[in-house]
């Protein structure tokens, strides 16, 4: 997914700067809800103090977000919290596989991370709980090389076997080292300027309402504009007439079929956006316009300046859970060291680890235990169900923080005992028919000199072939290999690959891109000797029995059933003692930043619900509400 991935417009403007005792976020920043979700966990103290620390809390998921969940309870003081986890590694999405023989480390999950800082500022001064945490676990991070970015020594674009311009069959070749050269061929430029011409346009009037008393309003007027409307059709729209009023209506790009039909293929040169062409265009508008798409980073880890990993913590080396079971040990490397950093270094507050205060009981964490069932009691109390490896068994929680994605909690967990008016029929419908976008990753080591001695082959290449993007990277020189993402596919593009073994996928994405780069007469050599086929990784999301898809996404029509998943930790969990957590539960899927604002959001509401005392002058009166659109 990298849609508006060579737009940084947002990250250039800037917008509104909020009153120094306001709560809300400057632009660009998720737009809902436009709250300073670090300026909250920044403060000395974080959130608050627990008024009730014997509580007993269950966090179902050991992701990103329900590791965030638990550690900032753990530091607001609540100390009866359990984690519990179905597989025996932490990190849910964040999945980084690291070669033992020093091979680059493969991201076959999330990869590429806004920071929301502003253009020319610290990666880490972000407003945002992604530069947050970076900073407080000191995360490596660089320029991800997305294509048609200065990041990339040269993007190749190949559409209709080689034949988009001319009927001898080339490797379209993009440089772009300013940040500001267009897409070669005036094909592609009349694609790539009509998009901008778009986004540029809504950027320049939302920075003027961000974080201002009018953005609610204006934000919901979007919403009323755009909920209806597919990308597809999106794309299609006419523009509206530039007006000197602000308005929420921009219209939409204005393409004719046949540049519709290129753009489904190359964005505005940096991959497909086909897979998400018949999802609501909230989404790619949400991406574009808020600083999802500027600046984004690969995340080396928590490694030194020879990518090697930071003196860690003893007990993180062997970790076993509460019941003595051994669990995947971090290797602090690539994403997922933000989530090894979240458990096992030290909460500032209570001079230890998230990881060693669940040690601490008998209870406190479990690994390798799915959860079968949650049931209220009449009392209020929430029973939870477990299958262990050794046998079955069931603990009573006062709250219940859910993080696991909504099909897996349908499929997987029986949920009983809370009537309509605690758990509503609509916002089970919405967990029902999410809609959960399937993902393929094909990785392969990549030979160092194929990056170093200025080989002919593009560092990038977008295709409308099976195997769609390419992507070729290094960490950094300090590893025996560098990265070839071979094939990198989403939804309809990945399911038609699931009917292949791994061996056998990686086999005929390779000899396809072999085919691509030998058919072009501009590169005539293929990729097949810069990388070890032996040591290939294949990720399939949709099979993953922990996940059932790697982002939730949401049809034209049904931006309403997203807004209650995000609204019903504060409408009904004070009633259900349950908080929902995590990206699968956000409207901007696929990223991590919306899955710690969930985390945090559940904390809040919890912390309300029993009675905590916040840091800093914050209330539940000083934190927004969602727009609730009408279906």
């Amino acid at each position: 997914m990298t849609i508006g991935s060579s737009f940084d417009h947002p990250a250039h403007l800037g917008g509104h700067t909020p009153e120094p005792d306001s709560w809300t976020a400057r632009y660009p920043n998720p737009p809902d809800l436009c709250f300073d979700y670090r300026r909250l966990l920044e403060q000395p103290g974080g959130i608050g103090a627990a008024a009730d620390p014997q509580r007993r809390i269950a966090i179902i998921g050991g992701g990103i977000a329900g590791l965030c969940a638990a550690r900032e309870l753990v530091r607001m003081g609540f100390e009866r919290v359990t984690l519990i986890e179905q597989s025996t590694r932490l990190g849910g999405r964040h999945l980084t596989l690291v070669d033992k023989d020093g091979g680059s480390p493969f991201e076959m999950g999330a990869m590429r991370m806004p920071f929301f800082n502003l253009t020319g500022e610290p990666v880490k001064d972000g407003r945002s709980l992604m530069a947050y945490y970076a900073g407080l676990f000191d995360l490596k991070s660089s320029n991800f090389p997305n294509p048609g970015t200065p990041w990339v020594t040269q993007t190749g674009i190949y559409l209709r076997d080689g034949c988009l311009e001319g009927s001898v069959p080339k490797m379209l070749l993009w440089d772009n080292p300013t940040g500001d050269v267009p897409p070669p061929t005036d094909t592609l430029y009349r694609v790539h300027e009509k998009w901008l011409r778009f986004a540029k346009r809504i950027c320049n009037v939302v920075a003027q309402y961000f974080g201002t008393s009018k953005w609610e309003s204006f934000w919901a007027a979007m919403v009323d504009r755009y909920a209806s409307l597919s990308f597809r059709e999106l794309v299609l729209l006419d523009p509206t007439p530039e007006k000197v009023t602000i308005s929420a209506d921009f219209g939409g790009l204005g393409m004719s079929r046949e540049e519709s039909r290129i753009f489904y293929s190359i964005g505005i040169g940096d991959g497909s956006w086909g897979a998400f062409y018949d999802v609501c265009c909230l989404y790619p508008i949400r991406t574009a316009i808020f600083g999802f798409s500027s600046n984004l980073q690969l995340v080396h880890g928590r490694v030194d300046s020879r990518e090697h990993p930071l003196p860690a913590p003893p007990d993180s080396v062997h970790p076993t859970d509460s019941r003595g079971m051994a669990f995947d040990p971090p290797a602090w490397l690539g994403i997922a060291a933000l989530d090894d950093a979240m458990m096992y270094l030290p909460i500032p507050e209570k001079n230890e680890s998230l990881y060693q205060h669940l040690k601490t009981r008998p209870d406190g964490l479990y690994m390798g235990t799915s959860v079968t069932g949650i049931r209220r009691h009449l009392q209020g109390s929430v029973e939870v169900a477990m299958e262990m490896p050794d046998g079955s068994t069931s603990l009573e929680f006062d709250e219940v923080v859910i993080t696991i994605p909504s099909w897996v909690l349908e499929t997987q967990v029986q949920v009983e005992g809370f009537d309509a008016d605690v758990l509503p029929f609509e916002f089970i419908d919405a967990c029902k028919q999410a809609h959960w976008e399937s993902s393929c990753k094909v990785y392969l080591p990549l030979d160092k000199s194929f990056l170093t001695e200025g080989q002919a082959i593009p560092q990038i290449m977008v295709t409308d072939s099976f195997i769609h993007d390419v992507y070729a990277y290094q960490y950094g020189p300090g590893y025996e290999t560098d990265c070839l993402l071979l094939s990198y596919t989403w939804e309809d593009d990945a399911n038609k690959l699931m009917a292949f073994s791994d061996v056998d996928l990686v086999e005929r994405c390779l000899a396809e891109l072999d085919r691509i780069l030998i058919r072009c007469t501009n590169i005539g050599k293929p990729v097949s000797p810069y990388v070890d086929v032996s040591n290939a990784r294949v990720q399939r999301w949709l099979n993953d029995p922990s996940s059932h898809g790697c982002a939730r996404l949401y049809r034209a029509g049904t931006y309403g059933d997203v807004v209650r998943l995000m609204a019903f930790n504060r409408n009904h969990s004070g009633q259900a003692h349950l908080y929902f957590a995590g990206e699968g539960y956000s409207a901007d899927a696929g990223w991590t930043e919306p899955a710690l604002r969930r985390a945090v959001d559940a904390v809040i509401h919890l912390a309300s619900n029993t009675g905590a005392a916040f840091e800093g002058g914050f209330s539940l009166e000083r934190y927004p509400r969602y727009y609730e659109p009408q279906d």
